[in-house]
């Protein structure tokens, strides 16, 4: 578990049943043109171990968590540093982090806390292509 929390790649983590979830992932992977991103679902066993080693809520999956570099990023500062590495005009994305977390963050809660209700969910977690295996956690 150690090596892993440790990887030289961010690790994003995300709500495996959620389909706005499952389609921003897929949305960063067909983006991240260098494969820096690796990927886990917040159930998955590296999910739940590494929400306990922070201390981190995970009744709910409703956050989008980044670690980087040993270093937590959630919600809409998570999601704007991963803008940030994409290819094309999304890191442009990034000049909202100027935008006050509480602001941010307001917004984000709305959108999580509907998120299944307007983007519907999966009885199970979405399952990489084998191509695409390599790039998550389990």
């Amino acid at each position: 578990m150690a090596e892993i929390a440790n990887t030289q790649h961010p690790v994003i983590l995300f709500d495996g049943i959620c389909n706005l979830c499952n389609n921003a992932v897929q949305f960063v992977i067909k983006r991240d043109k260098k494969s820096l991103f690796r990927f886990s679902s917040l159930q998955s066993s590296f999910g739940q171990n590494l929400l306990n080693q922070h201390n981190l809520h995970h009744a709910g999956f409703d956050s989008f968590i980044l670690l980087e570099n040993g270093k937590i990023y959630t919600k809409s500062t998570a999601a704007l540093m991963v803008a940030k590495r994409l290819s094309g005009a999304w890191a442009l994305l990034y000049c909202f982090i100027i935008i006050p977390p509480f602001i941010r963050n307001s917004v984000y809660d709305i959108i999580a806390r509907n998120r299944y209700k307007w983007f519907g969910k999966k009885e199970s977690c979405w399952l990489p292509s084998p191509e695409l295996k390599i790039r998550f956690f389990d």
